[in-house]
């Protein structure tokens, strides 16, 4: 009994690593497509796009691609937009980089 037990438990583990293995996968898939449809012909996927970034956390990347999409972007109400979302993840990287007062004397 004890080893249809182990087995079943070392079976389970097994498909609890594949399917963590597999999400992961899934979800940098996710984040390059979005990435590549940033740049895509397509205004609503764009716009997708740029939906998914907002919900991200500001990175030095994340900005850089921004600034890339906001000098490329033809249409003015999806480079506005972009603008929008860059100014507040610069912010946001401005608050989390606060600088030290040195103790002078």
């Amino acid at each position: 009994m004890s080893n249809r037990v182990a087995r079943t438990a070392g079976l389970i583990i097994l498909g609890v690593a594949a399917a963590a293995v597999l999400g992961a996968l899934l979800v940098r898939d996710q984040m390059s497509r979005h990435r590549r449809d940033l740049f895509s012909s397509h205004p609503l996927r764009r716009l997708a796009a740029l939906g998914y970034i907002a919900r991200h956390e500001a990175t030095v990347d994340v900005i850089q691609l921004l600034r890339d999409f906001i000098a490329w972007e033809p249409r003015p109400l999806l480079r506005r937009r972009a603008l929008q979302i860059l100014e507040r993840m610069e912010e946001e990287v401005q608050r989390s980089v606060v600088p030290t007062e040195e103790v002078v004397g």
